[in-house]
């Protein structure tokens, strides 16, 4: 987690902020270690975005989740339309 604070700029309280408001939820190691994928610290790296712009933790990581969920509908929606076209 150290490592991962150091990378982004802000502090293991931080983090640790995310995984309570479930933003992300890191994997354990078996020593109990927290573990970020890439994509977890690109949502880290958002959210720190979007907080230093005065938005408050719980809406930042509320307005990341709709933007990834936005994200997935519409690459689903592309696909569905592909695969329409070659039927």
């Amino acid at each position: 987690m150290g490592r991962a604070a150091e990378m982004l700029g802000v502090t293991p309280a931080f983090l640790r902020s995310l995984d309570a408001t479930k933003l992300i939820v890191p994997q354990r190691s078996p020593g109990g270690h927290r573990r970020y994928s890439r994509y977890q610290l690109r949502l880290a790296q958002r959210a720190r975005d979007l907080v230093d712009q005065g938005t408050p933790l719980e809406a930042a990581c509320r307005i990341i989740i709709l933007e990834d969920q936005l994200a997935e509908a519409q690459r689903i929606n592309a696909q569905l339309q592909r695969d329409r076209q070659h039927t």
